[in-house]
């Protein structure tokens, strides 16, 4: 199924499924605010850009058997969080974050330089997740309204290319198997969970804590790399460890801070 339509459908039944969200948390108020207020709107129209182009390079990278390339991606994405949290948020590290820093730069470097060229779909990957996530991180919306009105402003584009792909004759959703449409139907929640998830934890967090936490999603996707029979090099393996390495050394500097600041 080509990315595109694949996003497509990742849009259309992210919105039903966000809708019933909205209405639980009777939110409906803020996702008015969000589409009537001038800026607000704006910000999340450039935030809907930044995600859906992440989503697409995803698909892509997944369909195109590159499933290290995004490991890489996201094992790069962190250490641009932690640059921007430094440059533009006034953040300090510790000398163990500072540590984990180094080791997750020289393992992702030792796979970059490994590679032989330069690696397109993990740079735009974690670019592009970089920028929505500091557009997430100022924008005056609460996570799940703002997540709503970002999937409304890709709605009209997702059901414009599946209207144009199926007057084609060339829209594989109709006359695909019935697992297949559960599962486009299922990226609706499995898009919107994840994302409010980390909507919520954007705002809460520092911009290198959110950055290391998402070590863990690589490292699955570097697994299911591995299972689905993608060739681990040396270099694959010699930057696995290291990564893991900086998050050891990361976690262990939380587990002292959290410790010293826990009241006597």
């Amino acid at each position: 199924m080509p990315a595109l339509e694949v996003l497509a459908h990742r849009v259309l039944w992210a919105v039903p499924f966000g809708a019933l969200i909205i209405t639980a948390r009777k939110q409906w108020g803020e996702v008015r605010i969000a589409l009537t207020h001038r800026l607000v709107f704006l910000v999340l129209v450039a935030a809907a850009v930044m995600i859906s182009i992440n989503w697409l390079v995803y698909i892509y990278a997944v369909q195109s058997a590159q499933v290290f390339q995004a490991s890489l991606g996201y094992y790069i994405n962190p250490l641009i969080f932690v640059a921007v949290g430094m440059l533009f948020f006034g953040e300090q590290l510790r000398a163990l974050q500072k540590l984990a820093v180094l080791l997750a730069a020289a393992g992702v470097m030792i796979l970059t330089v490994s590679g032989g060229e330069f690696p397109t779909i993990a740079m735009v990957l974690a670019v592009s997740f970089t920028i929505y996530s500091i557009i997430r991180k100022k924008a005056v919306v609460g996570a799940m309204p703002g997540l709503f009105v970002e999937t409304l402003i890709l709605l009209p584009f997702a059901i414009g290319w599946l209207v144009y792909m199926s007057a084609r004759g060339d829209a594989v959703f109709p006359v695909t198997t019935l697992d297949m449409q559960l599962l486009l139907i299922m990226a609706g929640p499995i898009t919107v969970v994840p994302l409010l998830c980390f909507a919520i934890a954007a705002r809460r967090l520092r911009m290198a804590t959110i950055g290391f936490m998402q070590f863990l999603a690589p490292s699955l996707q570097f697994l299911i790399g591995y299972l689905h029979g993608e060739s681990l090099s040396l270099p694959h393996l010699v930057c696995f460890l290291f990564i893991w390495a900086a998050v050891i050394a990361f976690s262990t500097d939380a587990f002292r801070n959290n410790r010293r600041l826990r009241p006597a």
